[in-house]
């Protein structure tokens, strides 16, 4: 019924123009009119001033009236909000008959475009609702059962290492869901709040991070020159140290990665060791491109921590995010001060 009504309406294109030129037509004949009524004496002269500006007055008024079409669609612009879209607003049906041919198709670009938002925005909801649920309940029955399986006595050893890969790569899929659900959630909806402390959360991601070593001889240690807290989602700062730390044992093949906390700065550095003298030039690092960095950079737009990406002369990556408002460690809530983390080093491949 709607595409047949919108059929019938026909917009004829130059109509706008059409009018406006008659406006302004109709306002040069009186004019020379009134003006030969003046030169000629048919009229006093301040009777042919007043007919110029009442001239002059109805063709303002003919031209916002014209006009009026264009400023209703720039005041719906105005007044158009991402968090609630209304499509409808940009129908074109809405337009009345003599609407020109040229506004009504930016109208109905404008009303497809709105659509298309309002069902991007509706998607974005459903997922975001769904996935929160369907996602993180059979990684957790995964964690589960691979802790279950990991207390068994007699568990051959071929099945402790299947156990600890599971065990890691259900770790890196659960941290890699929770950064795209941080991502897919909208902008203006105000994540959970809380002060926590920066050490904290790095002592545990790191524990975590040792199973990304794959028994390669690199060491994970942390530095902490300095302590600080923050005020914001913990979990969102934890999948962002994730996305450094995965990103930073990635592209390590020995050598040390070191993370530091320093007044207002995390840094996560990968310091390549030396090369064996029988190596081949390739032989220092490997490059495994990924999207970790990818998804740690919109994470710090998203939040307002910004990150910086550094490449050393010594082969040493460098990824620093700073935060502006650090808070001192005793306003966080925290049950005890961290301690201090001994440095970890992956096991030797056999």
């Amino acid at each position: 019924m709607n595409s047949r009504a919108a059929s019938a309406i026909t917009f004829r294109a130059g109509a706008f123009k059409r009018r406006i030129a008659w406006v302004f037509g109709l306002q040069f004949v009186v004019l020379v009119i009134v003006c030969a009524m003046g030169i000629y004496n048919v009229a006093p002269w301040a009777a042919v001033i007043v007919l110029i500006l009442i001239t002059t007055l109805l063709a303002c008024l003919a031209t916002q009236h014209e006009w009026r079409t264009i400023r209703s669609l720039a005041r719906l612009m105005d007044g158009w909000s991402d968090d609630k879209p209304d499509p409808d607003a940009f129908n074109p049906q809405r337009l009345c008959r003599h609407t020109d041919a040229d506004v009504a198709s930016l109208a109905r670009g404008l009303h497809g475009f709105a659509t298309r938002i309002a069902g991007y925005n509706q998607r974005e909801r459903n997922f975001t609702r769904d996935a929160s649920h369907e996602l993180r309940s059979p990684l957790t029955v995964i964690k589960m059962s691979v802790d279950m399986l990991a207390d068994e006595a007699e568990l051959s050893d071929f099945g402790a290492r299947s156990v600890r890969r599971i065990h890691r790569a259900s770790r890196e899929l659960e941290m890699l869901v929770e950064a795209l659900l941080v991502l897919a959630r909208d902008a203006d909806t105000p994540a959970d709040k809380e002060r926590f402390v920066v050490n904290d959360i790095l002592q545990r991601e790191i524990q975590a991070a040792h199973e990304l070593l794959g028994g390669r001889p690199i060491e994970l240690r942390l530095e902490q020159p300095a302590s600080f807290a923050l005020e914001g989602s913990s979990q969102v700062f934890s999948v962002l140290c994730w996305q450094l730390l995965r990103n930073a044992c990635q592209q390590a093949e020995r050598g040390s990665v070191v993370v530091s906390v320093e007044p207002g700065v995390v840094s996560v550095s990968n310091r390549p060791g030396p090369v064996d003298a029988d190596a081949g030039p390739g032989s220092s690092g490997v490059d495994r491109h990924g999207f970790e960095l990818a998804i740690a950079r919109q994470i710090s737009d998203r939040f307002g921590w910004p990150l910086e990406l550094q490449t050393r002369l010594d082969r040493e990556s460098v990824a620093r995010i700073h935060f502006s408002d650090p808070l001192p460690v005793e306003s966080a809530t925290t049950e005890s001060p961290p301690t201090p983390l001994r440095p970890i080093v992956g096991p030797q491949r056999r």
